[in-house]
């Protein structure tokens, strides 16, 4: 459905369907999509070569095939793993650094517990704390002791 609150419906793990939100770029990439003339008569959206529904083993072969052709031209890409899950993993630790919610996150997601979900939170923090530990520790010229003012004093000793 495109226009306001673009979307796919989509059958997932679990014979799930899943109502996924179009970022505006995709709603341009599928309207173009949508302009394309049909093959063989496909009725799918997305269909494989045949016409029919694209399955899970034809999204793979797709995925593999185009990660092949970005590894020639991204080296750091030849030592990673990607797979259709990978960039599920990838979309909901993005949305968790663009600080969306987690419970919107696990909805999204589809997980029917919450604590699917907060193994992202917790990779989150690991990033954190990995970036952390390269920081240099901030080296004052002298160290100092703190001395309150005396109207600070007098604030604390009113409570």
């Amino acid at each position: 459905m495109l226009g306001h609150g673009a979307h796919v419906q989509c059958v997932g793990k679990g014979r799930k369907e899943r109502s996924t939100p179009l970022t505006k770029v995709a709603q341009q990439a599928l309207r173009c999509w949508l302009k394309e003339p049909r093959k063989r008569g496909a009725t799918a959206l997305f269909p494989n070569m045949h016409g029919g529904k694209l399955s899970a083993d034809g999204v793979q072969a797709l995925l593999n095939k185009y990660v092949t052709q970005a590894r020639e031209r991204c080296v750091s890409l030849r030592s990673k793993r990607v797979s259709p899950h990978v960039l599920r993993h990838s979309a909901a630790m993005e949305l968790l650094q663009a600080g969306v919610d987690c419970s919107v996150i696990a909805r999204w997601l589809g997980h029917e517990a919450m604590e699917t979900t907060l193994t992202y939170l917790h990779a989150h923090l690991e990033l954190k704390e990995s970036a952390l530990a390269k920081l240099k520790p901030y080296e004052r010229a002298k160290a100092e002791r703190f001395r309150p003012h005396d109207w600070l004093l007098e604030f604390l000793n009113a409570l």
